[in-house]
């Protein structure tokens, strides 16, 4: 049980926890991963080396001592992860493995200031931290399990079409090996994929957002070719190269905490890159709904070379109040609605429910925090902004 006098001293290793900085996550990773390598077979190796997901759980840690008296102010953050965890179908077993980890790396980094009181303090908290993204996650499996076409634990898929969109991105369906149904999701959600990579040591793990409207039947997603050479992304290339039709993935039910929310109100979709592709869920379920507010998509890219779904979007202008406008940075087509150089908001402001729309962002992070401070400065309140981040998270 935390104790008032837990949290007292946790809240005081805060000033340790700053100056220690991502050496305390990096010990970590590195320390579970010597003793407990069949982890490998979970995390993303690539975002190990990038130290994306050393900076992320650290400011986790960091956020959890600051917030341990006042935990309703994590509630997003805790859906957030949950949502993410499920999809790579964590178990409380593997708990028990991370909270060691963790308190042994305060001990060896901190040993003088890591007293026995300091030491049941922390655990205390990481005990209550673990028993409640435990029963946020469980409830998570089993509500999508009792669904119609639900599941638990991984399940087998093939590839029943793979289809170019542009240079980079290309398009996957999967459809279940056992025939039957499969459950509906909200348009904005990913689906976690599992592949052995042929000469890859460990299981790849990935999160792809779901790129169609659900039809209850199979899902696609579209995957963008990351990187070249030694920082080439394992699992998109792998995709792309070698998986062809009637290959088999294993998938964990869709999951995520960004996802369209219908308030009858106008809609901007903003998009940077393969950011689009939750987006074309969006637009292709308000397609097959008929959505009679008056929808904005913005998209940005290098050049039309990598503007996927370019035509289709344009299509469902004759079943939408739709209007499209795209970016394009390297100066090309000259078209209706094309611009040239970075996504400038203030172009195409007096066509934007500024006051009254529901607005949602994808794409890389600076992207994001470039377009989000654009709408902040032409009056969007920051809570009609949302925004989904591949990756480990940060604040845009």
């Amino acid at each position: 049980m935390l104790s008032q006098q837990h949290i007292d001293t946790v809240k005081a290793t805060i000033p340790l926890l700053a100056s220690a900085g991502t050496a305390i996550t990096e010990h970590f990773y590195k320390r579970m991963f010597s003793h407990n390598p069949e982890l490998k077979d979970v995390f993303n190796m690539t975002h190990q080396r990038t130290g994306g997901q050393p900076a992320a759980l650290f400011n986790a840690i960091a956020a959890y001592a600051t917030h341990i008296d006042n935990l309703e102010v994590l509630t997003s953050a805790v859906m957030r992860i949950a949502h993410k965890h499920t999809s790579f179908n964590i178990q409380p077993n593997q708990y028990d493995i991370v909270g060691h980890h963790l308190i042994e790396t305060l001990r060896e980094l901190a040993p003088d200031a890591f007293t026995k009181e300091v030491e049941e303090a922390w655990v205390a908290a990481y005990t209550q931290l673990a028993g409640i993204f435990i029963k946020v996650e469980g409830d998570l499996y089993a509500e999508r399990a009792a669904q119609q076409g639900g599941w638990k634990d991984f399940r087998r898929f093939r590839v029943a079409s793979k289809t170019p969109e542009s240079d980079l991105v290309t398009s996957f369906v999967f459809e279940p090996v056992d025939g039957g149904a499969v459950i509906d999701y909200q348009p904005g959600q990913y689906l976690g994929i599992k592949l052995h990579p042929e000469g890859n040591e460990f299981d790849e793990i990935r999160q792809y957002s779901l790129s169609t409207a659900p039809n209850g039947s199979s899902y696609r997603i579209s995957v963008k070719r990351e990187g070249t050479g030694e920082i080439a992304g394992v699992m998109s290339n792998y995709l792309h190269d070698h998986i062809t039709v009637g290959d088999e993935i294993e998938a964990m039910p869709p999951a995520g905490d960004f996802f369209f929310q219908d308030k009858q109100r106008p809609v901007v979709l903003i998009s940077g890159g393969v950011g689009l592709t939750p987006m074309q869920a969006m637009l292709d379920t308000l397609a097959k709904q008929q959505y009679a507010q008056p929808i904005s998509y913005l998209h940005a890219c290098t050049h039309q070379g990598q503007h996927s779904f370019d035509a289709h979007v344009n299509s469902l202008k004759e079943q939408l109040n739709l209007s499209v406008y795209t970016w394009y940075e390297q100066a090309g087509n000259e078209a209706q609605g094309v611009l040239n150089g970075m996504m400038q908001i203030d172009a195409v402001k007096d066509s934007l429910p500024l006051t009254d729309g529901e607005f949602y962002l994808c794409g890389p992070v600076g992207f994001m925090m470039f377009v989000k401070q654009q709408l902040l400065s032409l009056g969007v309140e920051a809570d009609r902004i949302h925004y989904e981040l591949f990756g480990p998270h940060q604040e845009v």
